[in-house]
C-alpha cells in the first residue's frame, strides 16, 4: 500500500489503499488548504518528477532542497561533525541521489526536526539510514502523522545531540518549536538554525516571529521573548532560518535582541501614527 504525502505540506501519512480524508495539517490555521483543493502523491511519484539540491553554506554545513518546490519549499540542514552527521528537519524527498551523498559524507548519526511542519517524510528518512532515531519535541506529538518506533520525544528546555550540538526549545510557532545550536559553527563563534522559530527577514538585518507564516497571525509578547530569552545565554554569530536565501551571516545574536524589542514595540502600537 501507498503511504500517501500531502502536496500542500509534504506531510506523509501512513500506507493505505485509499488517499486520506484531510490533511489536518494543513487545516490547521497555521497552514492552509489550496484553492484547487487537497492532492496527494506519493515518494515513489515524487521521484520521477523532482530531484534534490545542495548547497554549503560553510564547512560542515549543507543545505539540502527539492527542486522544483515542493510542499511550502521545506530545506534540509546536514550538518557533519567529528562525532557524527546530524539531519536538522526533513523534507518530502529522499532518493537514491541524496542517500548516497550522504552516506559518502559518513551517513546520519541522529535526525531532529524544529515542528511539525517538517516532520513530512521523516520515517522513511530514519528507514534509509539504517532506522537512525529522530528526536521531536514532546510538545508537538499530537501533529505526528506516521508513528514509528525511530521517533523519540524529548521534553524540557535543552537536549544535547552530540558534543557540541544541542537542540533549544523555543516553542512559539507551536509548543514544542525547537532550534539546533552548533557551538563549532560560522568559525568558532556559534551558529544557530531556527527553522521557522526566529525567522530571518529579506532584508538579513532582522528577524519575524509568527505563529502562522502564510496567513499573518502574530505571535504575542510573551512567546517572543521567550525565544529569545531561549537563546540569550548561547554565543551564536550566524543564524539559518527555513529558506536558503535566510541566512543572517554575522552579528546575529544582538540583531535578534533587537528584532525582539522591534516586534515587542509593533504590536504594543509603536508604529501606529508613524
Amino acid at each position: 500500500m501507498p503511504a500517501f504525502i500531502c502536496t500542500a505540506c509534504g506531510t506523509q501519512y501512513p500506507p493505505s489503499d485509499a488517499t486520506p480524508a484531510q490533511c489536518p495539517v494543513c487545516e490547521d490555521e497555521r497552514q492552509y488548504i489550496p484553492p484547487e483543493g487537497q492532492s496527494w502523491t506519493t515518494l515513489e511519484r515524487l521521484r520521477i518528477s523532482h530531484h534534490n539540491g545542495f548547497r554549503q553554506y560553510e564547512p560542515g554545513l549543507i543545505g539540502i532542497g527539492t527542486q522544483p518546490k515542493f510542499g511550502i519549499g521545506q530545506r534540509a540542514l546536514l550538518l557533519c561533525t567529528p562525532e557524527g552527521n546530524i539531519l536538522w528537519d526533513c523534507i518530502s524527498l529522499v532518493d537514491d541521489a541524496t542517500v548516497t551523498l550522504i552516506k559518502g559524507l559518513g551517513g546520519l548519526h541522529t535526525i531532529a526536526i524544529s515542528h511539525p511542519h517538517f516532520y513530512t517524510t521523516l520515517v522513511e528518512w530514519s528507514r534509509a539510514f539504517g532506522d537512525v532515531p529522530v528526536h521531536l519535541h514532546a510538545n508537538d506529538a499530537k501533529w505526528v502523522r506516521r508513528p514509528d518506533p525511530c521517533i523519540k520525544f524529548w521534553q524540557g528546555e535543552r537536549f544535547e545531540l552530540l558534543k557540541g550540538v544541542t537542540l533549544i526549545h523555543g516553542g512559539g510557532h507551536f509548543p514544542g518549536g525547537s532550534m539546533l545550536h552548533w557551538a563549532a559553527g560560522a568559525e568558532g563563534k556559534g551558529v544557530v538554525c531556527s527553522a521557522d522559530i526566529a525567522i530571518v527577514n529579506l532584508d538579513r538585518k532582522s528577524f519575524a516571529f509568527m505563529r502562522s507564516i502564510p496567513n499573518h497571525i502574530p505571535l504575542s509578547e510573551k512567546a517572543v521573548r521567550a525565544i529569545g530569552a531561549a537563546l540569550m545565554p548561547l554565543a551564536f554569530d550566524r543564524v539559518y532560518s527555513h529558506h536558503f536565501e535566510r541566512v543572517m551571516h554575522s552579528g546575529a545574536k544582538q540583531i535578534l535582541q533587537s528584532s525582539v524589542e522591534r516586534y515587542v514595540a509593533a504590536i504594543g502600537g509603536a508604529y501606529d501614527r508613524v
